[in-house]
């Protein structure tokens, strides 16, 4: 047992919820809350974060104290799927646009992003489908009744439009395909579907505005004053960060508003200015530890499903943080996707906290149990 185990073990017994796994998402979302704040330059958002960081920790503080094995039955893994692809369609008939999406559910001072929770849901319900058929995942059919589930929530996603959502079910689902034990030969299959889902895309699927921000990834001096603007500014930046950064509140691109977003879409571009490469490897290190640990903890998932809950809400975190650095690297065509834990909102980072108080529950429940792969986890095949 490492050091790590030893002292996960220690603190849940003592606290009841792993500090393993909560100190780094903790650390993350206060220096999310350190870098939007405009230090009386401006509006900030940083006091309302930290109001929705307080009830973030309160969720993942209640629900790693409750038993959430549950979550296994199949009744409640298609309820929790039902009510997200629910909530997907009426945003497109009730939600009034926000930046050209019908993305949120306004409900006052708070907005609501249905597609924060049917994340959780893709993942319970791939969790609870891979369970029994990881050895039989040579079968292409359950390659396709598991890509069904998430290709109709992608697709509610993408009319909203959503394209960095939507890019985010995808990369979820094929993750956990991945680790399911996939084929090459299907996943040869899956590459060329892809591949032509692409291309339809572009012919007929993807806004205006979505093509001039693939076209200014391919070559950002097209259009730097229009669509390749944002990417510019991010670049520009992360740059000027250099080895030290220009210190904390002295951030140009940011303070100043020659970078958009900076506080959501861009804020790992606004901290890499502030901080620096130094600042920006410790940040890096601490997404790190907290995936480390999720690695460890699924390795010691007392049943298949515990397994693959954590490791798509690894994935689902690691897909984040690969695509929001991507983009602010100027590795990625612009999406609009938030960082985990670091990026203003109160609705994912609620189910980012949530997630990891699942994971904590299902550890401490499952600890000391033996894996158990007979469990009947059938669904839909």
């Amino acid at each position: 047992m490492s050091v790590i185990e030893k002292f996960a073990k220690n603190t849940v017994l003592v606290t009841g919820w792993d500090w393993t796994l909560f100190a780094p998402a903790l650390v993350l979302s206060l220096i999310g809350i350190l870098t939007m704040n405009t230090f009386g330059q401006g509006a900030s958002l940083a006091s309302r974060q930290l109001i929705w960081l307080l009830i973030a920790s309160g969720v993942y503080i209640g629900l790693s104290a409750l038993d959430m094995r549950f979550l296994r039955r199949t009744p409640i893994v298609m309820v929790i799927y039902g009510i997200s692809l629910m909530l997907l369609a009426l945003l497109l008939l009730f939600a009034s646009p926000v930046m050209g999406a019908r993305a949120w559910f306004n409900l006052g001072p708070i907005s609501f992003q249905p597609a924060d929770l049917a994340k959780l849901a893709l993942i319970a319900l791939l969790a609870k489908y891979l369970s029994r058929r990881h050895v039989a995942i040579g079968d292409f059919r359950h390659i396709l009744v598991s890509g069904a589930y998430a290709f109709a929530l992608m697709v509610l996603i993408l009319i909203e439009p959503d394209m960095g959502n939507a890019i985010i079910f995808g990369a979820l689902w094929l993750g956990m395909m991945l680790v399911s034990g996939i084929s090459k030969k299907h996943l040869a299959v899956l590459g060329f579907v892809g591949f032509a889902t692409g291309l339809v895309l572009w012919f007929g699927g993807l806004q205006p505005y979505q093509r001039a921000r693939v076209v200014s990834f391919v070559n950002p001096a097209h259009d730097i004053r229009g669509a390749g603007y944002n990417a510019y500014q991010a670049k520009i930046a992360v740059g000027s960060g250099e080895l030290f950064g220009k210190g904390i509140g002295y951030g140009t691109q940011s303070k100043l508003r020659f970078l958009p977003e900076y506080q959501t879409d861009f804020i790992f571009a606004a901290f890499a200015e502030e901080w620096g490469f130094v600042g920006v490897v410790l940040l890096l290190g601490t997404y790190a530890l907290l995936f480390a640990r999720l690695a460890q903890i699924a390795r010691a998932g007392a049943t298949n499903f515990d397994t693959f809950f954590t490791l798509g809400v690894l994935i689902l975190f690691a897909s984040h943080v690969a695509i929001h650095t991507g983009i602010s690297l100027g590795l990625l065509p612009v999406t609009g996707t938030t960082i985990p834990f670091m990026s203003s909102g109160g609705s994912h980072l609620v189910l980012e906290f949530a997630a990891l108080g699942i994971v904590s529950s299902l550890a401490r429940q499952g600890r000391g149990a033996t894996r158990d792969v007979s469990e009947n986890e059938y669904l839909g095949g």
